[in-house]
């Protein structure tokens, strides 16, 4: 016997974005929204984790995969890269493809010698 497709009237599942409980990152919860003339659950709240180590500056919950930081600029002294969306989770609504930028920092000189020589080793 075949069993019969459960159909119902609910739209699908609106999700809000991800609220860590305490901080900018870790555990917390989304709250979602459906409608439905006869939809017994309208509003239900899931907990959800937005990981640490994502760049937050484009939405705690798009993951980006960054390309090698580019030459610095001297006029603006800074250096920049670029990123693709790599994952959006819970359907965000992510930008495909962010750009970054920084200060070059010091600029790389070779190091003097201090008090440390290497010795040469007799043969």
């Amino acid at each position: 016997p075949e069993k019969k497709a459960k159909k119902s009237d609910c739209g699908e599942w609106q999700w809000s974005v991800c609220v860590p409980t305490s901080g900018d990152c870790g555990l917390g919860t989304r709250e979602g929204t459906r409608t439905g003339a006869e939809c017994k659950q309208t509003t239900k709240t899931q907990k959800c984790k937005i990981p640490c180590n994502w760049k937050k500056q484009f939405g705690a919950e798009c993951k980006y995969q960054f390309q090698a930081w580019g030459e610095c600029d001297l006029n603006t002294a800074l250096k920049t890269r670029t990123g693709n969306l790599k994952r959006a989770l819970h359907n965000a609504d992510c930008q495909k493809t962010v750009t970054i930028s920084k200060p070059c920092g010091k600029l790389t000189k070779p190091k003097p010698q201090g008090k440390f020589h290497l010795l040469k080793a007799s043969s």
